[in-house]
């Protein structure tokens, strides 16, 4: 969801791993170049004992990142040579309780969940159920845009490339307001565009408009889809794009959210059915090793063809540049359909992609089709860059031979930036602030087109805000003339942030919730 932090949660993670590798290859001899097609050429080699190597250190890296950065547990998996050669769990399933994390242990993946899905559709796209380049509204007719002609001609595709237009995660913060995804897809037609598959700008709901495209033409739930498609064939049994099924597993990993430095506690939870193609999956490190496998054997799960080899290296390929370079002898860094596209320090592709939820979930996944080797870490704490040092670090060693950098210190600042509130009411109220005017000038009930009714009641000496198809509601606290801190309804972990009152005379005319990505609400 979009908040007052620097970055989102569910997290645009694409650009952070895409971004830091070294420029300093390993040394030694050039690899041969003999027949290999140059575009699948890389001038370091990977010899197999490099592999062993890494392999053979993985737990020692695991166990000193999560000493250092505290998460409570952490499971990860290891695929290679058409084989899981590594699944292990760390840690304990919940603080203050005796149940370890294991290799089945089921995690939320957050946006871990964007590629799984992208494989959904590459599945139905094999099954002929739809292209990627079909228009979405051949299949969710009453799909709109702000601009009839790019309404008409959104693909599947550009929506899992996240370059349609819509903004920075466009709609999130109406899932956390209560709305459901019928709801928020509704009302993305109320966002500006930026320009039409050029920009990249992540966004949650645009790729469960994707998902839900599919869905239709499937003529099913997207859950269902993906569990006859994707789960039963590569035998994911304790795989789920459904919060409902997470929580009927009985190894499962609860939430952990960020309370300190290294500090975390289980105090949220976190119901993603609302995305659930772009952040509602939950899996474990052995199911997920399967997937990974798949997607290393173009597309067959032992012996069975699942998803065509040519759909699935579409969905790999790099669609769309996911930012400015920072200099011109940077390396770009790219999109595919759900899947980071990464040019590494030594040559060799890296496909991966992380998933956050702010309130105590960090999930990753690297995989190195050079070296016919993957891996994924699931963490049950907040995002800290924890699997990213774990995946990052462990396909740094299987390429190089040695950690190319502290990841963790490297992602931690990143991650850290988060959890510190930007709002204006963050700090204490300035020691002359301006008196309210009297409470029943802001009583009263308030519309927008994008979040609908809001209603702010008074009872005493104390306004309440209402917002939201649940009626989520919680207390205004002065803070600054006509300016209120809130701290927003419906258990998101949300920092405090203001609500303005503006306009009119004896009765305010209007309120902005700093929360809400189109703020602006008017009385009625």
């Amino acid at each position: 969801m979009s908040r007052l932090l620097p970055a989102g949660i569910t997290l645009a993670l694409a650009l952070i791993l895409t971004a830091c590798t070294s420029s300093d290859p390993a040394s030694g001899p050039l690899q041969p170049v003999g027949d290999t097609p140059p575009d699948a050429y890389a001038a370091r080699p990977i010899p197999s004992a490099q592999i062993d190597a890494a392999i053979g250190g993985l737990d020692r890296l695991v166990t000193d990142v999560m000493q250092r950065s505290g998460v409570p547990g952490m499971s990860v998996a290891v695929v290679r040579g058409g084989q899981i050669v590594y699944a292990k769990g760390f840690g304990v399933r919940e603080l203050g309780k005796d149940a370890t994390v294991d290799a089945d242990t089921v995690f939320q993946l957050a946006s871990v969940s964007k590629s799984i899905g992208s494989t959904c559709v590459s599945a139905a796209v094999t099954n002929g159920l739809v292209s990627w380049s079909d228009p979405v509204v051949e299949h969710l007719p009453d799909f709109r845009l702000s601009d009839p002609e790019i309404t008409r001609r959104v693909t599947i595709a550009d929506l899992y490339a996240h370059r349609s237009g819509l903004p920075y995660q466009a709609g999130d913060d109406l899932e956390a307001f209560g709305f459901d995804r019928a709801g928020v897809l509704a009302r993305l037609g109320q966002f500006e565009l930026d320009p039409f598959r050029i920009t990249y700008h992540y966004s949650n709901f645009g790729m469960t408009t994707g998902g839900e495209a599919v869905a239709a033409a499937a003529k099913r739930p997207w859950e269902q889809l993906c569990a006859e498609r994707l789960y039963a064939p590569l035998g994911m049994a304790s795989t789920s794009s459904s919060y409902a099924d997470f929580l009927g597993r009985e190894n499962r990993a609860t939430l952990h959210f960020r309370t300190g430095e290294k500090t975390f506690e289980p105090l949220y939870s976190r119901n993603a059915d609302a995305q659930s193609p772009a952040g509602g999956v939950s899996s474990s490190a052995n199911d997920m090793a399967r997937w990974l496998l798949m997607n290393l054997a173009d597309g067959r799960a032992g012996d069975q063809p699942v998803i065509d080899p040519d759909v699935l290296r579409e969905s790999h390929t790099a669609q769309v540049a996911t930012g400015p370079l920072p200099s011109s002898d940077s390396r770009s860094r790219f999109y595919g359909y759900g899947f980071n596209v990464e040019n590494t320090s030594t040559g060799h592709v890296r496909l991966g992609h992380s998933g956050a939820f702010y309130v105590g979930a960090g999930t990753a996944f690297g995989l190195l089709p050079a070296a016919d080797v993957g891996i994924v870490a699931l963490t049950n704490g907040s995002p800290v860059g924890a699997a990213e040092a774990v995946t990052t670090g462990f396909t740094d060693l299987v390429r190089t031979g040695a950690l190319e950098r502290d990841w963790l210190g490297f992602f931690g600042p990143i991650f850290g930036a988060i959890f510190v509130n930007q709002s204006k009411v963050a700090a204490p109220p300035p020691a002359d602030a301006r008196p309210a005017r009297p409470l029943d000038a802001y009583v009263g009930r308030y519309h927008s087109p994008y979040a609908g009714d809001i209603a702010v009641t008074r009872d005493g000496d104390q306004l309440t805000l209402t917002i939201g198809p649940k009626q989520l509601s919680a207390p205004l606290t002065h803070y600054d003339g006509d300016t209120f801190s809130w701290l927003a309804p419906g258990g998101n972990g949300e920092p405090v942030s203001a609500v303005t009152f503006s306009g009119g005379g004896d009765l305010a005319g209007s309120v902005d919730i700093e929360l809400v990505q189109r703020p602006r609400f008017e009385r009625v």
